[in-house]
């Protein structure tokens, strides 16, 4: 009785910490390549180098005029109107874009799902110093509906980076539901009871009637950076998630670029059917190699999707809840891709949604 008057006590000063429940996944099956730099442990490397040229580039006239878009100013602050393609190919997933990367995700079975479920800017303190500093911020996401948001059956993160992970949303979450991540990650969870199943590439986890496979991306990992002091470049995991359910499969790929990786998930997973794909941030005057590196350019999510035998695809990454890192507005990779949609004759149906917007498969 005594240490429950004193936790009550200490928690209004530090709050008292209940460890987390940690588990480390990786199968006969996993991958995990790590990084050849000397002095580098647990570092991690992607799967292949950066390619030395890609299908298809877009040289000029890459944002033309769309009717289909309505904008208050030049591809800015819009709204897609174009007619939603009758897509019926008995999936059993229904998904809600709550903006940039943040999907919720309900089955048949009755579960609920969120990929990288962030609602308002970057995690303290670099969200206080882009004000200081005149940085660019965000329109706040849609929200989680607050009433099933501790109904939530797993949440699971692609990685580490801030318009990804957000530790102000693991608290309204709470610890009654599973959190799923890449290798390296738990160390970043408040110690308040989690339940933390860190994964390697290609290791799965099953709940309920639902297999969840974490499979590989093209790209990298940081958050935080002090000059001769601490650095963590990756020193986490990054990925995509598979969920299958019933023989039917939703892919959401996370931040990555272009690479061999998507063939290699289709051969192991067979066509998918609902995939979820980035089109944004890969645009930048100064370093757009590198950019592009580990951002898919609107025509390389086009191609991802002949890649992985898409039945359908749902873009994400533009829109007005993203930060615009790496695009020239809000909705300049839209354009970029219905343009691109055209010119390549690609014809997996493209279902785009605006924030809020749902849709079953």
């Amino acid at each position: 009785m005594k240490s429950f008057y004193l936790c009550w006590f200490l928690i209004t000063l530090v709050g008292c910490s209940v460890n987390n429940k940690v588990e480390t996944l990786i199968s006969e099956n996993s991958v995990i390549k790590h990084s050849q730099r000397t002095g580098y442990q647990d570092r991690y490397r992607n799967l292949y180098r950066k390619p030395a040229i890609y299908p298809t580039t877009c040289q000029e006239n890459c944002y033309p005029a769309a009717e289909l878009i309505q904008c208050k100013t030049h591809m800015q602050s819009c709204q897609y109107l174009g007619a939603k393609p009758d897509v019926d190919i008995g999936a059993g997933f229904k998904i809600k874009w709550l903006g940039h990367a943040s999907f919720i995700i309900h089955t048949l079975d009755g579960q609920q799902f969120l990929f990288d479920p962030v609602s308002e800017q970057f995690d303290w303190p670099v969200n206080w110093a882009f004000r200081l500093s005149a940085g660019f911020n965000r329109n706040p996401a849609v929200p989680i509906p607050a009433e099933g948001l501790h109904d939530t059956n797993a949440v699971m993160y692609s990685h580490i980076h801030y318009d990804h992970f957000n530790k102000d949303d693991i608290a309204k979450i709470g610890n009654t539901t599973k959190f799923l991540t890449p290798l390296g990650f738990a160390e970043q969870f408040p110690k308040n009871g989690y339940d933390i199943s860190e994964m390697a590439w290609y290791s799965s986890k099953r709940l309920g009637e639902v297999n969840i496979h974490f499979v590989p991306a093209h790209h990298f990992s940081s958050r935080i950076y002090v000059p001769y002091v601490h650095e963590d470049q990756n020193a986490t995991l990054w990925g995509g998630w598979v969920l299958e359910h019933k023989g039917k499969t939703l892919f959401f790929a996370g931040d990555t670029g272009y690479s061999p990786h998507f063939k290699d998930i289709q051969k192991k997973y067979g066509d998918i059917d609902v995939c979820l794909l980035p089109i944004a941030s890969y645009y930048s005057a100064e370093s757009p190699s590198w950019y592009r590196n580990v951002h898919t350019t609107p025509e390389d999510a086009l191609h991802a999707a002949k890649d992985l035998n898409c039945k359908v695809m749902v873009p994400w990454g533009y829109g007005n809840s993203s930060w615009r890192m790496g695009d020239h507005t809000s909705h300049s990779a839209l354009f970029r891709l219905l343009h691109m949609r055209n010119k390549l004759e690609f014809n997996i149906p493209l279902y785009i949604l605006n924030e809020g917007e749902e849709v079953s498969f």
